[in-house]
């Protein structure tokens, strides 16, 4: 597919990522659109070899991560795409490989570039997840969130950053002049490491309308059910572990003299209600809030375990806002 064949395109990069959200809704487009290899970017050195491949006992060639091109015509004439699929990101000078990227793409003709992830959140497995957009200019996030009618089919993400390449083309992108957009699947922050088809459709579904390309997204619907189902059930699982936990520490607690049920404080008539009804903790349960939160900074999946004891100690409100950045972060 030679690059005077293609119109008006697009430009989509994906790699893997949480719940592989970014990498799965590039590879269904491939895929449905029955897009055509373009090519690959070479890897350079950007890539470094951690691991190798044993077979029978003999250590396998080397075998660096593939960075795709696709393209796909769009039968109607109106516009055209170019799909890049990274196997991996690269583990080092990601702005220089993001600005590579686009000196193979360009030619191409690309008008607009297009980056998917991810966004953990608290949200519960069977809730419909959001798709929260940035763009690299205000014209183009009205553009991107907004329907005809002037309906919001996408939220902005108003604070926090965007980690990897994901971001990091956007920057590129900026410096050539190119209108940039990343959309974030929003997917529960228990299952990060689970892919979330569920997440991949709703990107999917704010792209197709903002692009007009009709997809056939009946395939990935039923994907998104059977994840449902089953992350749901494991939710249950990790609940009721969490429930055993919650009660042996009460019971520890009780036993050495502890704390146990959280106390309310009424120091005066005129004392702010919201001051009387927040409970007291004493040190012992301070400090174990604190590992808590340093655990769910290096593993989101313990961040369920966080939620569940400031539940249990009635302080979550007080810690609502620092429970709510763990997740300001998106890739």
């Amino acid at each position: 597919m030679a690059s005077e064949h293609l119109r008006n395109p697009w430009l989509i990069a994906a790699w893997p990522g949480m719940g592989n959200v970014a990498i799965g809704a590039a590879a269904y487009l491939v895929e449905k659109l029955g897009a055509q290899r373009l090519g690959e970017l070479p890897p350079g050195d950007y890539f470094d070899l951690k691991r190798i491949e044993v077979k029978g006992g003999i250590a396998q060639p080397p075998r660096f991560p593939r960075s795709t091109f696709y393209g796909w015509r769009d039968p109607a004439g109106v516009r055209d795409l170019v799909i890049f699929v990274g196997e991996a990101q690269p583990s080092e000078r990601g702005f220089e490989f993001a600005t590579r990227l686009l000196d193979h793409a360009m030619p191409y003709g690309v008008e607009r570039v297009f980056t998917f992830a991810a966004m953990a959140t608290p949200i519960h497995p069977s809730a419909d997840p959001r798709v929260f957009a940035v763009a690299t200019q205000p014209a183009l996030l009205n553009e991107v969130r907004l329907d005809a009618a002037g309906h919001e089919r996408a939220h902005v993400l108003a604070e926090g950053e965007i980690t990897g390449l994901n971001g990091v083309l956007l920057a590129a992108a900026m410096q050539r002049g190119l209108g940039g957009v990343c959309l974030l699947g929003e997917l529960p922050f228990f299952a990060i490491g689970v892919p979330n088809p569920k997440a991949s459709l709703a990107v999917l579904r704010v792209f197709q309308a903002a692009s007009g390309i009709p997809i056939d997204l009946s395939e990935i619907e039923t994907q998104a059910q059977a994840v449902e189902r089953g992350l749901i059930q494991l939710l249950e699982r990790m609940q009721a572990a969490a429930r055993q936990a919650r009660a042996a520490a009460a019971s520890e607690d009780e036993e050495e003299g502890g704390f146990s049920v959280p106390s309310f404080a009424v120091e005066s008539e005129e004392e702010d209600e919201e001051e009387e009804s927040r409970p007291r903790l004493d040190e012992r349960a301070r400090q174990r809030i604190e590992r808590l939160f340093e655990q769910a900074r290096e593993d989101r999946t313990k961040a369920l375990d966080l939620k569940a004891e400031l539940d249990r100690l009635g302080v979550f409100k007080e810690y609502e806002d620092r429970f709510l950045d763990l997740f300001k972060q998106a890739e």
